[in-house]
């Protein structure tokens, strides 16, 4: 986005701006954020090879206090929230009473009834409505915080070089309240790149001075800024869903037909039915679980060829059973892969469907019918992600 006038900078952007050398806006809840700085494929390397930063500022936080707090997140959530434990982050989902998914997110539990959501769409109403009858506080704190993502093999030892103390120490989906030379920092093991990787959250008056930290640390020659193109490229390896793209929050819905349950968009693992007690959107699933399951499934492709399935119809025989949501080339994987909706009863692992290709060659657009087969997700899982 060329014409950044109408839209908030964060903490980050004035840093940021001198890498942006393709000058590449793009608008994130009315923020800017950059959608390439200079070469998509070189930051997606970065991810990959050694670590990448990227400015998840703009993303919306909220923070749950109060006596009830526990019990109204099981409430809201569809999975068993009283599992989670102080220090540990949670990926759940929250559904509407029709049993469709509002939204997805990560939950931090920083301490006894104080918790922290990050979620990518503004859910304050429907929060609030939820919280009806719990003796709870909701607080959008979105501009309490600025967030730096530090993703790749090598970002444990940056965060070591600057002098983060036990770091090597904090698991997968944990979290750390520090300290980093006078700075208060949250650190959480998590990251949208199915890599390892570290999530920083910090006071705004504190950004320039973090920054100035990260750079100035030895392995620094090896930190490159990215993009949203590149971080979407590791997502989709990771198997990771994407709101807005790979499925449309049942509150933001055109048409009831867009809405998704957890089980069509493979979040069966979110979901726990044995939990005592009520969720909202409880009884709908229920009834879609004894009915045999979803009229649809999120599944992974490996497609035939080299050419992304963007947008593809997918065809069985001369039926259409499906369609495209992500995809591109993984050049770690040296895979065509993809993310597609598809009709129940082409959903199993092997299923050999067709994906319709439509490309521009020099000016014409090409139109190739190429073999695609459901795979497993992710399509890239590196052990040093849990290490």
């Amino acid at each position: 986005m060329k014409n950044d006038v109408n839209l908030l900078p964060t903490p980050f952007t004035e840093l940021l701006r001198p890498h942006n050398l393709a000058h590449s806006w793009e608008r994130w809840e009315g923020k800017l954020s950059v959608g390439v700085y200079d070469n998509d494929v070189r930051e997606y390397f970065a991810i990959r090879n050694a670590v990448s930063l990227y400015d998840t500022s703009p993303i919306t936080q909220y923070r749950i206090t109060g006596r009830d707090t526990a019990r109204f997140l099981d409430r809201l959530m569809a999975r068993d929230m009283t599992k989670c434990r102080v220090g540990q982050a949670v990926y759940a989902c929250w559904c509407d009473d029709a049993g469709k998914v509002v939204e997805d997110g990560t939950v931090f539990r920083l301490g006894d009834g104080d918790y922290l959501i990050n979620v990518q769409e503004h859910n304050l109403a429907w929060f609030e409505d939820t919280a009806y009858g719990f003796e709870v506080s909701i607080e959008d704190v979105t501009e309490d915080y600025c967030s730096l993502a530090l993703q790749g093999p090598l970002s444990r030892r940056l965060l070591e070089e600057i002098g983060l103390s036990g770091i090597a120490d904090l698991k997968f989906f944990r979290l750390a309240q520090t300290e980093l030379e006078g700075i208060p920092l949250l650190v959480a093991r998590t990251g949208f790149t199915g890599d390892l990787g570290y999530e920083l959250y910090l006071a705004p008056r504190d950004a320039e001075r973090l920054w100035n930290l990260l750079w100035a640390a030895p392995i620094a020659v090896r930190l490159v800024p990215i993009g949203s193109h590149a971080l979407n490229y590791a997502r989709i390896e990771a198997g990771f869903l994407q709101v807005n793209t790979d499925f449309i929050g049942a509150e933001h819905c055109l048409r009831p037909s867009q809405r998704r349950s957890p089980f069509e968009l493979g979040f069966d693992w979110l979901v726990d039915l044995k939990k005592p007690g009520y969720f909202v959107g409880r009884r709908a699933l229920e009834r879609e679980k004894a009915a045999g399951g979803p009229r649809r499934r999120l599944v992974g492709l490996d497609i035939e060829g080299n050419k992304p399935a963007v947008d593809s119809f997918l065809y069985a025989g001369n039926k259409e059973v499906g369609r495209v949501t992500s995809a591109f080339w993984s050049p770690i994987c040296k895979r065509n892969i993809a993310l597609a909706t598809v009709e129940a009863g082409h959903d199993a692992l092997g299923t050999e469907l067709r994906a319709d290709i439509w490309t521009t060659k020099e000016l014409k657009i090409e139109r190739s019918m190429r073999s695609a087969r459901v795979v497993p997700r992710p399509f890239y899982d590196p052990p040093h992600k849990k290490s």
